[in-house]
Parts: structure tokens; sequence; C-alpha cells
């Protein structure tokens, strides 16, 4: 005799009702599948895109240069030099007489005592600091501590440049006070002066004054001057001065940071401006491999696969071919640099089988040696519309933004449309869960139904067949 149990009617009703949506839930993983992967290959994609940009962003930068040039200086610790393309090769000397430096004094007479009267108000008036044309004032009316009116100073909003600081010597009844004031650049206009000017509230402000602004209570630690150097052997070349110890574009291409003054006999810096072709070549070779690096992910992801390896999930993907044909046309350019067709190939950089770049070290240099305005002319453009191969791939309008803008960029819109397919997958799954619950409660129903009815029948069959 056959048993039938409700173990009987669940299992029934699970099959079935996997059966019937066993097609729906096969599509909707297989479309999930897919859309993830693109997802991911998509994420990929921007993300080695942006890595690429922002190695074109460094090559390209306004201060930048391909074409490198190098200084060489004779003494090391009087200098460190900053070298642009536009620097022509020469030699030079340059004798530092004095490096510029900041005021700054102490005011020693100074204390709590002297800022108020007999019953410890503040004595008040008004302190006017000056700094060439240039000056700002502290009242001195709620001033009653040093270090209310060093944060009085340094806190003006005025305050054309100057800090001051409490510096503290000894302990006890020994202990003293003073309020050092510093200007904050180097520079002989950088030179504090101090006015004072008592309040009408008819306190004794002599001492105040004498410790403000006395010839007494003035005790210099660095004097206000100009960085003071000259171009020649010695004090009888060219005179040089600067607010500061850099001076800009002393020579066309390059400036200059003096550290160290000579002292009288001693030897002038010489400094040797020439080509840096290693320098240069390094900067080539990043261009190269920052290429390389994008081809290299492009390849993977739209690889067509075979049986060793993985179909990639862009592979025959329209925007990545895109991509690759905008980053080829731009590198093919060429630009007449003296009459002289240049472009990649003429500069060693030739495409290998596998869709990469290679540098031939040698041919660069033969090419910069006889040309060395090629370079920047075909990376950097050469003026007006020309933004050369960096500025062409960076356009915002033909560039790479197209794609990467975070904005409106085609990778961007690819993106969101992949996520809303996605949620449509989720919110259609749903529905099928629905679906298959239902048909679940329907078949348990029929087969909890049919097991009753037959243990039923079994039942009354065994009372006449026993």
């Amino acid at each position: 005799m056959t048993t039938y149990d409700s173990n009987y009617a669940y299992t029934m009703a699970t099959q079935l009702a996997q059966y019937d949506t066993q097609y729906s839930y096969t599509r909707l993983d297989r479309n999930k599948t897919n859309y993830t992967a693109q997802q991911t290959a998509l994420n990929s994609l921007s993300s080695a895109l942006s890595t690429f940009q922002t190695k074109l962003s460094s090559l390209n930068s306004i201060s930048g240069s391909i074409l490198q040039n190098k200084a060489t200086l004779s003494s090391e610790g009087y200098a460190t030099a900053n070298v642009t393309s536009k620097a022509q090769a020469g030699s030079y000397q340059f004798f530092v007489k004095q490096l510029a430096s900041k005021d700054q004094f102490a005011l020693q007479g100074l204390s709590d005592a002297t800022l108020v009267d007999g019953s410890a108000a503040a004595l008040g008036g008004e302190l006017t600091l000056t700094q060439g044309s240039e000056s700002f004032k502290v009242d001195l009316s709620d001033v009653t501590t040093l270090s209310q009116l060093a944060g009085k100073i340094n806190a003006a909003a005025d305050n054309t440049g100057v800090q001051a600081t409490l510096v503290r010597s000894g302990s006890g009844a020994s202990a003293t006070t003073n309020l050092v004031l510093s200007s904050t650049e180097t520079g002989a206009e950088q030179a504090i002066t101090l006015g004072f000017v008592p309040s009408a509230a008819g306190f004794e402000h002599d001492a105040l004054q004498d410790a403000l602004v006395g010839a007494s209570a003035k005790q210099s630690l660095s004097l206000a001057q100009d960085a003071e150097v000259y171009l020649g052997a010695d004090t009888s070349g060219i005179k040089l001065t600067s607010a500061s110890n850099t001076f800009s574009n002393i020579i066309d291409g390059v400036s200059l940071t003096f550290t160290k003054a000579h002292a009288a006999g001693d030897q002038a810096l010489s400094i040797d401006i020439a080509q840096d072709n290693d320098g240069t070549k390094a900067k080539v070779q990043e261009f190269v491999d920052a290429y390389n690096a994008l081809a290299g992910e492009l390849n993977k992801l739209t690889a067509s696969g075979s049986e060793d390896s993985k179909r990639g999930a862009l592979a025959g993907d329209g925007t990545v071919r895109s991509i690759k044909s905008m980053i080829d046309n731009m590198i093919r350019k060429g630009v007449t640099v003296d009459g002289q067709q240049v472009s990649l190939v003429s500069l060693g950089i030739s495409n290998t089988r596998e869709g990469t770049l290679t540098l031939d070290s040698a041919r660069l240099e033969k090419t910069l040696a006889s040309n060395p305005g090629a370079l920047d002319a075909l990376f950097k453009g050469t003026g007006g519309t020309d933004k050369g191969i960096l500025g062409g791939l960076l356009d915002r309008e033909s560039g790479l933004a197209k794609y990467t803008s975070s904005v409106n960029g085609i990778l961007k819109n690819r993106k969101d449309s992949i996520a809303d397919s996605l949620k449509r997958v989720e919110k259609e799954r749903e529905r099928v869960d629905t679906q298959y619950d239902n048909l679940y409660q329907r078949y348990l129903k029929q087969y909890t139904n049919l097991v009753t009815i037959m243990s039923q029948m079994e039942q009354t069959s065994g009372l006449y067949f026993t």
C-alpha cells in the first residue's frame, strides 16, 4: 500500500513551481551577469582613462616641459636652480654678497607691569606698526598683559606682515620676557617701525612709551635687507637685487634660489646650463608608459577570446573603438618646426604589433640635437589653436573628456543606463518571485487535496480488502 504524506505535496509543489519559472530566472541571471560584467568593465575603462589623463595633465602643466634642461653648479650649498625648456645653453658666474633677510627685534623693557596703572587698569593708547608705505594700528585700551598685546598684533585684520612672539628667559625673580617682532617676508621694505600715541586718560605713559619706541628698548636680532648678487667673478660685476633669495627668471628660463653668501675672496659660483637628454628621455618615456598602460587595459577589455583566454566584456564595443580611434588620430598628427616635419615616428616613438608604443632613444637624441624645439611643439603645440598631442587629448570638447566627464560623459551615460537595466532586472526578479510563490501555493493546495483524497480512498478500500 502506497503512503502519501504532506512532504509529497511540498515536494511536488516546489518542483512544479520551479519548472514553471525556471526560464525566467535563467534569463534574469544571464542578464544580470552580462550587465554586471559590462558595469565592471566600464568602471575599469573609466579608471584607466582617468589615470592616463592625470599623467597627460602632469606632462602638459604650464610650468612643465617635455624638453628638459639642467643646471650644473660648481659648488654645493650656495644655490639651487630651476631650469625650463626656454633656457639657453651657456655658463654664468654669480657672487653672492648677501642674502635677503627678515626684520626681527626684541622689545626688552616691556612687562605686564608697564601696561597697567596702579589700579591694574590698562594704560591704553595706540600702537602703530609700519612696513614701507603700509601700516596698521593696535588699540591698547584693554591690553594688560604681554600675551594680549602679542595676540592683538597677530590678529589684526590689516596686519601688514608682522608676527609677535614672547621669548622667556630665567625663572623666579630673575625671569624676563621679551616681545619679539618679526617680518613674515624678507627684504629691505619689510623693516618694522613703531609709533605710540598715549591715551587721554591722564595716566603716566613715559615708561610704556620708552618700552615701545625708546631707543634703548629695541634689540635688533636680524636686519631687513634685500639679497645682493653680482653677475660676474666678484662685486665688480653687474649688481642684481631681490627682496627674496629667489631670483625668478634671472636668465631666460632659469630661476635661482641662493642659500649662502660668499666671503670676500671666495670663488664665484659657476652655473652651466645645458640640455638634459636623460631627463628629456624620461619625460617622453612617461608618455609612452602611460599610453601602453591604457592600451593594455583596452586590449584586455576588448579581447576576442579563445580556447585559452576569456572574451573581454567590451569585445566589439563601439565606444572603445571610438576612444582608440580618437587617441590614435591624435598621436599620429605631425607639426612643422623650422621647416621640418616632426611626428612621433621622427622622435623615435613607433607602434608595436601588440598596439603599444616603443621609444628609440638614439633616434630621439638625434632629433633633439638637430631640432630641440620639435619635442615641445609636437607634444604641447605651437600656439594658437594648435594644442599639441597633450592638449588635444585633454581638450574638453574633442578630447578624452567627452568620454570621461562626470557630468555628461559618454561613459557616465552608459554606466547610468546599465545601472537602470540592473534595477529593471531586480524589479523583474521580484515579479517572478511573486509568480513562484503563487504557483507554489496553488500546487501545494492541489497536491495537499490530492494526498487527502488518496489517503481517504486507501482507508475505504482497506475496509473491504483486508
